[in-house]
């Protein structure tokens, strides 16, 4: 009789994929409170208390609190990170909307931003 080891993915696993997502404007896909979500993360760092947060934009999945229209700006969530498993990257265009008003409580030390990512010009090759 074989065991199968599920990989079990660490603050640091997850951490590198998020800061990948945020660096190439990639949404994830992961498990958060126990339902299946799709993100785009947009600021990644730590709260007020020094523990880890990432800033997403929620346009998939489901929600305890519902989701509005792709766009809308009640989309935005505050990810704690001891809540969220099997993170992935998935293929996908960027979404966001104006108006992101939770970074200020959310991600008071960013590591890192995508507002300060440069874009990217496909015509560049980039």
């Amino acid at each position: 009789m074989s065991v199968v080891q599920a990989k079990i993915q660490t603050v640091e696993d997850m951490y590198r994929l998020i800061w990948t997502a945020i660096t190439n404007r990639q949404p994830v896909g992961a498990i958060y409170k126990e339902l299946p979500r799709l993100f785009c993360p947009h600021r990644l760092g730590r709260n007020r208390l020094g523990q880890p947060r990432v800033l997403c934009y929620q346009y998939g999945g489901e929600s305890e609190s519902g989701l509005g229209p792709i766009g809308s700006p009640e989309n935005w969530r505050c990810v704690v990170f001891e809540k969220l498993r099997c993170v992935e990257l998935v293929n996908g265009s960027w979404k966001t909307a104006p108006n992101h008003s939770r970074p200020a409580t959310c991600v008071v030390d960013a590591d890192i931003d995508a507002e300060d990512q440069p874009e990217r010009d496909p015509q560049q090759g980039h």
